[in-house]
């Protein structure tokens, strides 16, 4: 059973989400909260696998609050709802660690089918549509005041080796785990242990993170393009 919270400062969206939710027998909706603050406090009480979290709210917004509950509750995972599939502040949400984002006007079938996936731990973004968001956005947010390395090169690929550069370059591109495999002539099989060795080298917990961690340091994005 996976449990979900639902953050949104609209009861009536609340309660849409819920029904839909309740519906499935494999969720179960374990609270509410209506603002940033309060899902804070729900996470640390109730423990949810998913957060259906609102961007656009009174007080804490959905970016701070999801900044916060992955920080301290690593085993909830954030989904959050925009209304437009390329927002600055959906891009924002991501970057603070969110697992990927719907749109309001998503089907039921779509809510559904995005909260299991993230409760199983991949990320809820089209690859290409988060390189878009990245390349209209990324140039212009802060980049957690990290200086240059005197070799140019961010310290946090330090860890990688040739290969695993590779595919965190063609990750961050938006090319799947076959297209991966069939650039760099290697199995599935190895690409998929590439992926999880960069996860674990770069502490990012799915797809998403990886490919923003790539563009904060120079991997992708223009300034890898020149």
């Amino acid at each position: 059973m996976t449990t979900v919270l639902l953050v949104d400062d609209q009861a009536l969206l609340r309660s849409g989400f819920r029904l839909v939710i309740e519906s499935e027998p494999d969720l179960r909706v374990v609270g509410e909260a209506a603002d940033g603050r309060v899902a804070l406090d729900q996470v640390a009480a109730l423990a949810p696998e998913v957060v259906l979290m609102d961007i656009r709210m009174p007080g804490m917004d959905g970016i701070e609050a999801t900044r916060r509950i992955v920080a301290a509750h690593p085993g909830s995972r954030v989904l959050v709802l925009t209304t437009f599939d390329v927002d600055d502040l959906a891009f924002a949400a991501l970057r603070a660690g969110a697992s990927g984002f719907l749109l309001k006007t998503a089907r039921p079938d779509e809510l559904v089918d995005a909260i299991r996936t993230v409760a199983a731990g991949t990320s809820v973004v089209a690859p290409r549509v988060l390189r878009r968001m990245l390349d209209l956005f990324a140039p212009h947010l802060p980049t957690g005041g990290r200086a240059p390395a005197p070799d140019g090169q961010d310290p946090r690929l330090a860890a990688l080796t040739p290969r695993e550069l590779d595919v965190l370059r063609l990750v961050a591109e938006g090319a799947s785990n076959v297209e991966i495999a069939a650039e760099l002539v290697v199995s599935e099989a190895t690409v998929k242990t590439h992926v999880g060795n960069v996860f674990a080298k770069l502490g990012a917990r799915d797809r998403v993170q990886a490919v923003i961690i790539a563009y904060e340091c120079g991997l992708a994005g223009s300034a890898a393009r020149g």
